[in-house]
């Protein structure tokens, strides 16, 4: 992935005294004791990260964490005390007014979490404001104003004031005149703060759909976990003007990095985090036509699994057989070679690779390892119901070798059967 924004120790120190400020910072000391000796407000210290191409970076943190001031320092709202910010190599904490104002215009496009509509303007006007402010001429406004209103589902509202549309939608007008410039990065300030638990919600799922068709590069600013969680490819976490730990859901939420971050993932639904693809393992599958019974029990047992799933010649999931049929089967004397299809289980559970564990669940319980399969039916890993447990309650799954399902071996299993 191509980096589209990079951030390469960034400080911002507000008051005179910048250089003794930064001098107590590399000494260790808090911001606290900064400010008592100094006068300066650390906001910003020492912050380094990339932004790939059409990623979405989120940045979370309490209030005076930081985040806000290091989003505006991004288009050049604030200037940092030091460091370099570039997008497309242009490094926008020292360029000239007019690099600045021309990356403004071209590259970056910033959505607030008030929306900050002209209330007597149309939604379409509104939309169409930073085409306006570029003196894009009329016609093409309106043009590429519907255009992103159509983006967002506001299309049929384009001649509607906006105190006739409702919070969220008031919200996706004001994503719409981002959009409408044609941004390359789009910056996110706490944009659904304001909204309400069920259409913040909302609007968090249109963006991540819109997304998949933009693929814009993201900086999205949050102090809510579990809207970072949800939307960030990759997730910063801020306190005291500093990140503590860089990341994505699941390493953040697996592995946290101190006692600060610990405490926010300590409640996090792990369901809503992990994906079948982050459980799965390798489906190791036998195939119609090709492997016995004795095969896929021999494999079970190389495996230490209790079943496996069968496939056929162009890997799509057939059925799924267990070690304790294919047993019973191989020792009736009325079936002493049965042939899969003969014992094969035919109702089966199936989940996409990004489907979260919250549910799965179900699945789980009921005992069969489940299918991950791609958008051809095709089957690409097994997800364990004990790993789905495991992940759920936070703790590690047991290794093979402690576990207490592993399955007998034939022989075993047939001096059992003679005793």
């Amino acid at each position: 992935m191509a980096v589209k924004l990079s951030v390469e120790n960034i400080y911002k120190i507000f008051g005179e005294r910048t250089d003794a400020a930064r001098d107590m910072l590399h000494e260790g000391k808090t911001k606290e004791e900064i400010l008592e000796a100094t006068g300066a407000t650390v906001g910003v210290q020492d912050a380094s990260f990339d932004v790939g191409e059409g990623e979405i970076f989120v940045v979370m943190g309490l209030s005076g964490s930081g985040k806000s001031t290091l989003v505006r320092m991004l288009n050049g709202l604030i200037a940092p005390t030091s460091g370099a910010i570039m997008i497309d190599g242009v490094d926008v904490a020292n360029c000239t007014k007019d690099q600045l104002r021309r990356i403004r215009r071209e590259k970056i496009a910033m959505v607030f979490q008030h929306f900050a509509l002209f209330p007597h303007w149309s939604v379409a006007d509104n939309a169409a404001y930073g085409l306006k402010v570029k003196g894009v001429r009329a016609p093409e406004r309106r043009e590429k104003a519907l255009s992103a209103l159509e983006q967002v589902g506001l299309s049929a509202w384009a001649d509607s004031l906006p105190s006739e549309l409702s919070g969220g939608m008031q919200q996706r007008v004001g994503l719409a005149r981002a959009l409408a410039t044609g941004p390359e990065v789009l910056l996110m300030d706490e944009p659904f703060g304001a909204l309400d638990p069920l259409i913040r919600r909302e609007m968090q799922d249109e963006l991540l759909t819109l997304q998949r068709s933009l693929k814009k590069t993201i900086i999205f600013i949050t102090h809510d976990l579990n809207e970072a969680l949800l939307l960030g490819d990759t997730i910063a976490i801020m306190k005291d003007g500093r990140f503590v730990q860089v990341g994505t859901a699941q390493e953040i939420v697996s592995n946290p990095a101190d006692a600060y971050v610990a405490a926010f993932v300590a409640d996090i639904d792990r369901g809503r985090v992990f994906t079948a693809e982050d459980v799965s393992n390798d489906p190791a599958p036998v195939k119609l036509g090709e492997s016995s019974a004795e095969d896929a029990m021999r494999v079970m047992e190389d495996l230490n699994r209790n079943a496996l799933y069968v496939v056929d010649e162009a890997d799509k999931v057939a059925g799924v057989v267990t070690y304790q049929d294919l047993a019973a089967a191989t020792l009736d004397e009325a079936t002493p070679n049965p042939v899969l299809e003969e014992v094969m289980i035919t109702e089966f559970p199936t989940a996409d690779a990004d489907q979260q564990l919250a549910d799965l669940y179900g699945a789980a319980s009921a005992g069969l390892p489940i299918a991950v399969t791609d958008d051809k039916d095709r089957l690409v890993g097994v997800v364990e119901p004990e790993a789905v447990f495991a992940q759920l309650s936070g703790e590690e799954p047991a290794a093979p070798e402690d576990s207490a399902a592993e399955p007998p071996s034939q022989t075993d299993t047939k001096e059992s059967a003679n005793a």
